[in-house]
């Protein structure tokens, strides 16, 4: 599955620069949201007409786009802060919520077999926990015969909002990952790793090479049907990545009391919560016609109600009706009546 998301990833970028005809939108951002986004781009464009041509090129290139205005929209897992929005002329608002997950590839071992904690996971990546038998992991999984071989961390190669939430989580979990790396769309990782392009690049990478450990967003884990961790979440329990832990997460996302729906959802409380989700964000222009802007929020407003069902089939968290209510409010105070009513 992942040769195929990879072949789809890889659509002419030309269409990136082309303007949009009357009956086609073009974005452009994350690959997080690719599979549920391409499942909503196929259904609108069977009830519309309206084609939605979207290249998962990731969050730090979509945000480009936006910026230099080659797209009608754009997609970050990495949400900008206010002050950016507002000198590049942008609007965000969140669309559904992700999760990411730690993948590994070894003999043997079961899709949620083996279970892992943030510190552990920082000190992997930090090049400190070097062979999969090292002590800390045997401490986390005692019953389960793990092998005497090296560990291969994968990591993206592009700008990367799931790379921004999983350094972010690292950063929570770690002092010395936050002052020595710390986290972004990109960072200098440490050691010899394995990268990949985009979530399918990583899934490809983690599929094909014995011994790695690499993050994914769990859509991808499922379709390339890899073997998953669990997590030893905030409040010291092991859970699997369900779409009930996804949802526990997600709960504490109060969007009411923060600017332009500013929210990073890593490392959040409750005994059931997943530890790494994120909201993925929209992203659109204030000085684009308000007619350009209508088309686009037509197809995201329906995707908000309508593609709810697809979000849960493919383990996104899509928002409840006050969230949508607010997103939407947003667009008439960000964009005027005219690109929304």
């Amino acid at each position: 599955m992942f040769r195929a998301l990879s072949a789809a990833l890889a659509v002419s970028a030309a269409l990136i620069a082309a303007p949009a005809a009357a009956d086609s939108l073009n974005g452009a951002g994350g690959t997080a949201i690719y599979p549920v986004l391409q499942v909503w781009a196929q259904k609108y464009q069977a009830k519309t007409g309206t084609a939605v041509n979207y290249q998962a090129i990731g969050s730090g290139g979509g945000i480009k786009a936006i910026e230099s205005k080659t797209v009608d929209f754009a997609n970050s897992d990495k949400p900008l802060k206010p002050d950016d929005l507002d000198k590049n002329g942008l609007i965000q608002f969140p669309q559904v919520i992700i999760s990411i997950v730690p993948v590994v590839n070894l003999p043997g071992i079961k899709p949620g077999e083996l279970v892992i904690d943030g510190k552990t996971l920082a000190e992997i990546y930090l090049g400190k926990i070097t062979r999969w038998n090292d002590p800390a992991l045997k401490a986390l999984n005692p019953h389960v015969d793990l092998p005497d071989m090296a560990i291969t961390t994968v990591h993206r190669a592009d700008g990367s909002g799931t790379t921004f939430n999983f350094t972010d989580y690292l950063s929570k979990m770690s002092p010395e990952w936050k002052s020595q790396v710390g986290s972004d769309t990109s960072v200098s990782w440490p050691g010899n790793g394995l990268s990949g392009k985009g979530n399918a690049g990583v899934a490809g990478e983690v599929t094909q090479v014995q011994g790695t450990l690499g993050y994914v967003e769990f859509a991808y884990a499922m379709q390339s049907n890899m073997v998953y961790m669990d997590m030893i979440n905030s409040a010291g329990k092991r859970v699997k990545p369900t779409m009930d832990a996804f949802q526990s997460a997600a709960a504490n996302a109060d969007f009411s009391k923060v600017q332009d729906f500013y929210l990073i959802l890593t490392d959040q409380p409750g005994a059931r919560s997943w530890p790494i989700t994120a909201a993925t964000y929209m992203l659109m222009r204030k000085d684009y016609a308000a007619s350009k802007n209508h088309a686009v929020l037509e197809f995201l407003d329906w995707a908000l109600h309508e593609g709810q069902a697809d979000s849960r089939k493919l383990d996104y968290v899509p928002f409840p009706d006050g969230v949508v209510k607010q997103i939407e409010r947003s667009w008439t105070s960000n964009l005027g009546a005219d690109a929304w009513k």
